[in-house]
């Protein structure tokens, strides 16, 4: 299977009001995107889709080879991993769960353990543990981790099903730059995994190595999508930020600058609509 993902015209409407339009966009195997726009754009809307909890108006969706409308969705979704920072709405469920209860939980796709747990279940989400350089953490319960160390485990929980694609959405906000960087190295890890990257972000220094291609989204609309090299640029990013940015590259990872006028306001009506 070539193709992970395919959106062909895709559009999405809500209440009259359309807020996807005309989507085109391919994941390739081996392919690892980060997906970037405002607050509003549609990237919750496009992942929604992807997951199968919305369909398309119209237009036509493909995801690991189930055309939408003839797919088993229950069973894809066992397909797709999901970590977001919403998770944390389950804290209270989760708070005096220990961490391998909550790992091998990622099999049922539930918050807490109802269903009977074998040897090897366990031995699987151990493993998880050690391959993740999460071991350290064995034992623990939920309320005693950091901040950081709650989002990492999400993410192996979110492996334990062995997913084709993992969906990142925010998953460094609320985390300082130490423990956004132990999330971020994970990321290593998990393409070794078999497994596509879809992470989502406002923060471009986010984009690390690992991730090949961007997803450029505007008010609905695919503003541009390819390798993260030409998507990246001042004139691209300004459009889709609504103000004057520029770019930088820094070990390898882009950063990003907002251009001021000399009297030190933003040029936003230099950008068009």
């Amino acid at each position: 299977m070539d193709r992970i993902i395919t959106f062909k015209d895709v559009s999405w409407r809500r209440n009259g009001q359309e807020i996807l339009r005309q989507i085109n966009w391919e994941v390739k195997k081996n392919e690892h995107w980060s997906i970037l726009g405002l607050n509003g754009s549609g990237k919750t809307s496009l992942l929604d889709i992807v997951t199968g909890y919305r369909f398309p108006t119209t237009g036509k969706v493909t995801v690991l080879g189930n055309e939408f409308g003839k797919a088993n969705l229950p069973e894809l979704r066992r397909k797709i991993g999901y970590v977001s920072s919403s998770l944390e709405r389950f804290s209270h469920v989760l708070d005096h769960e220990t961490v391998g209860n909550i790992v091998v939980s990622g099999k049922f796709a539930s918050f807490g353990l109802y269903e009977e747990v074998s040897d090897d279940d366990r031995e699987k989400a151990d493993s998880l543990l050690s391959a993740l350089r999460l071991a350290y953490l064995s034992g623990k319960t939920y309320h005693m981790l950091s901040q950081g160390e709650r989002k990492r485990i999400l993410v192996a929980r979110a492996l334990m099903s062995d997913p084709e694609i993992l969906i990142l959405d925010e998953p460094c906000t609320g985390l300082d730059v130490f423990a956004r960087e132990e999330l971020l190295n994970l990321m290593n890890e998990i393409v070794q995994k078999n497994c596509h990257l879809l992470y989502v972000t406002h923060h471009i220094e986010e984009i690390v190595d690992v991730i090949s291609h961007v997803l450029l989204i505007r008010d609905g609309k695919i503003v541009a999508s390819g390798p993260k090299q030409e998507v990246l640029t001042d004139e691209l990013l300004s459009e889709v930020y609504k103000m004057p940015v520029k770019i930088r590259w820094e070990e390898n990872r882009p950063w990003l600058t907002i251009k001021k006028f000399s009297n030190g306001t933003i040029g936003l009506h230099k950008i068009s609509s």
